[in-house]
């Protein structure tokens, strides 16, 4: 009998096959691991990571945004003062710097420019500077010029061009202007003669125009005046409110009433914001008026635009309290405008003497000058008639009477 193999025995595979099988199985996995993956990644689908805590989130660095510190005068003027830190400046001898508080604005009416000067008489800005005056656009003989109440602009006055220009310290151009550079008038949008404009804490502008006799509050916003005080006549006399003999300053109080000068006359007068006169009086021995503001309650100060010529403090009566009239080669010529500082000192313009100095009212001696006595120029050093001073931020009037200012109630505020 023939016996059969174990059919068991026959089925079972060697094991070289199942070595090559197990092999074979692998690869398959791999090849099918491989061809998910690149289907995945093809279909863009995101590729697993582990899910981050909290605490590992918030130990990631970030990304900071620069922080811009804001624009201000301070800041600015600081910037300018750092950049002539060491050289020397351009005063006349004898000059202390210590008497000013800090810098000052100077309307350089014949150079047709203005300039901040330090104490020690360096000079920290000028305008216009190249490119700060657009394509057709003038800027002659300024006379006046002040800093607003937040002190990032200047208003400035150009009497014999008959306009008022308010200019942007932050980006150096003419942002507002009122008038027709060189055209005289007295219509709607016209000037004749302005002089010494302020701009309020609501961002109008109250000034006075001479040769029309009158007083304006004007908005940025329209050649229409918010108000005129005064009647606009060619024939200037004293019967304010009704009328004003040529106003040549309008200033403010710290009772928030308005102190203003006329010329005929020699009148100074305190007006309230609506236009109400509550007294007149006459400076002393004086003839031509100009400027008149306020050194403290009670007590005023004007110069005699004259030659030669005077500065002096009076009271609401026309009491003289102090005067200073040099004689001979010390004697003012035309000066225009004087200011009382904070240590008790008067700086003024003596315009025709083509210098701007500081008085000490204790002795009536000059204790700081900028600009050669009687020599006119534009180098450093240097002036040609001077006609209107401001201190700069925060000593100017803007921001000094900002709190205080009296605004009209009249018509629309302009935004600021």
């Amino acid at each position: 009998m023939t016996s059969r193999p174990d059919p068991r025995r026959s089925r079972r595979p060697s094991r070289a096959v199942i070595r090559r099988r197990r092999t074979v199985t692998a690869l398959l996995a791999l090849l099918l691991v491989i061809g998910v993956a690149f289907l995945l990644s093809a279909a863009g689908a995101p590729s697993k990571r582990t899910p981050q805590t909290k605490a590992s989130i918030a130990d990631r660095p970030r990304t900071h945004t620069p922080h811009h510190t804001p624009w201000t005068a301070s800041s600015w003027l600081a910037s300018l003062e750092k950049k002539v830190q060491g050289q020397p400046g351009h005063l006349q001898p004898g000059s202390n710097p210590t008497v000013l508080p800090g810098p000052i604005l100077i309307a350089d009416r014949n150079n047709s420019r203005l300039l901040i000067v330090d104490p020690q008489g360096r000079i920290l800005w000028t305008f216009p500077n190249p490119g700060a005056l657009a394509p057709g656009q003038t800027f002659v003989a300024p006379d006046d010029a002040f800093f607003t109440p937040h002190g990032n602009n200047i208003v400035v006055t150009q009497e014999s061009n008959s306009v008022i220009t308010e200019i942007s310290l932050k980006t150096d151009h003419i942002v507002w202007r009122y008038g027709h550079p060189g055209v005289a008038g007295s219509g709607l949008g016209y000037l004749h003669n302005p002089d010494d404009a302020m701009e309020l804490p609501n961002g109008n502008v109250i000034g006075a125009d001479i040769m029309n006799c009158r007083l304006l509050y004007l908005s940025k916003t329209s050649v229409v005046p918010l108000h005129i005080y005064g009647e606009t006549d060619p024939y200037c006399y004293h019967e304010p409110p009704l009328r004003f003999g040529s106003p040549n300053g309008m200033f403010p109080m710290t009772n928030g009433d308005w102190l203003v000068t006329e010329i005929n006359g020699d009148w100074v007068d305190e007006m309230t914001p609506a236009g109400k006169i509550l007294w007149s009086t006459n400076p002393p021995g004086i003839s031509y008026p100009s400027d008149t503001n306020e050194v403290r309650p009670g007590v005023f100060i004007t110069a005699s635009y004259t030659d030669p010529g005077v500065v002096e403090t009076f009271n609401q009566q026309g009491g003289l309290i102090w005067r200073y009239a040099p004689t001979g080669s010390a004697a003012l010529d035309k000066p225009s405008l004087a200011l009382p500082l904070p240590n008790g000192d008067v700086i003024l313009n003596d315009d025709w003497n083509h210098r701007v100095i500081v008085v000490d009212p204790h002795t009536d001696k000059v204790v700081w000058q900028y600009g050669v006595t009687g020599v006119h120029g534009s180098q450093p050093g240097y002036l040609f008639k001077p006609d209107g001073i401001d201190l700069a931020p925060p000593y100017s009037l803007g921001v000094t009477h900002a709190s205080t200012m009296g605004i009209p109630p009249f018509g629309n505020q302009s935004a600021g």
